[in-house]
């Protein structure tokens, strides 16, 4: 028997038992039919955290997506990809050498400056991929050039994450999946059907040197940091507080804690501890960067 869970557009998860048993689902997305299988990758992120302070991994990152652009890789459909820098002279300087559309090219597109992936906001995955990687628990993967990679942090449906520098995020996303050995196997085929190997597109150091040199002005920065502070016209329009103490205005992001109300300068006695009762509990993988405002934890109907 083969089921299928329709979603949008007719893309489609197909349950089919043999495949299942195999650890792979078969699905439909954007025009195309592919096995989805333990090990795939399916975030694929340029993050923040390594960005500001070392253009030569994004030039890197950069002639890796143009070398893979001529040979005709394409990411494989089940990676989303994204391009979060964390300083706004990142993209200056790749468009000063013409490295910003091979990215975009890839699907390494800017989606905001900061903090993304790597603390949990990388975004839904499309649903076929969701329906395939819970139907059959396949044991899907992320990598990011971010600091954080323990299980459920970058995605709930996420297990297993890997910390890689931008141009290995690049390299993967066209593999699609952490099972090869990306030294040694191909990261997919050129135009003409040959193999594309990573030491293809890799590269040299002097390669990265020159992109660099031809980047990089020190008018860039003066630019881009003259009026850093001044922020946009909506944020020169919100109203600043003159209290000396914080006034706990209503908010849905951070809440005054209850145990203010009845706080004195005094220290009190102390005394035992009754009727004390949990106030969260969650199950496995739950950290406190799930608890934290900027995070979130997955709510799922119990299963039976």
């Amino acid at each position: 028997m083969i089921a299928s869970f329709a979603s949008e557009g007719g893309q489609t998860a197909v349950d089919n038992p043999s495949l299942r048993e195999q650890g792979k689902v078969e699905v439909e997305y954007k025009g195309e039919t592919f096995n989805l299988e333990h090990g795939a990758v399916v975030i694929a992120a340029i993050t923040s955290c390594t960005n500001t302070s070392n253009p030569a991994v994004l030039v890197a990152a950069g002639l890796v997506s143009t070398k893979s652009t001529r040979a005709g890789l394409k990411t494989k459909p089940w990676v989303k990809t994204s391009f979060a820098p964390g300083s706004q002279v990142v993209p200056a300087y790749l468009e000063n050498v013409g490295l910003l559309e091979p990215l975009a090219a890839l699907g390494f597109n800017i989606v905001g400056f900061g903090c993304t992936t790597c603390i949990g906001n990388s975004g839904p995955l499309p649903e076929p991929i969701t329906e395939a990687i819970r139907s059959a628990d396949l044991l899907a993967t992320s990598v990011l050039s971010g600091n954080r990679n323990f299980e459920g942090r970058i995605h709930q449906d996420v297990k297993a994450n890997y910390l890689a520098s931008p141009p290995l995020v690049v390299a993967y996303a066209l593999a699609g999946n952490m099972n090869i050995d990306v030294l040694k196997e191909p990261l997919g085929k050129d135009q003409h059907g040959k193999p594309v190997y990573l030491n293809d597109i890799w590269p040299t150091p002097k390669e990265v040197a020159d992109t660099i040199q031809a980047a990089m002005t020190d008018r860039l920065y003066q630019d881009k940091y003259a009026d850093v502070f001044a922020g946009t016209e909506a944020w020169q329009q919100l109203p600043v507080p003159q209290d000396e103490i914080y006034s706990w205005p209503e908010s849905t992001y951070v809440k005054k804690p209850t145990y203010f109300d009845s706080m004195t300068m005094a220290l009190p006695e102390i005394e035992p501890i009754k009727g004390a009762r949990c106030v969260v509990k969650v199950g496995d993988s739950i950290t406190t960067d799930h608890i934290s405002p900027a995070g979130a934890i997955e709510a799922r109907q119990p299963s039976g």
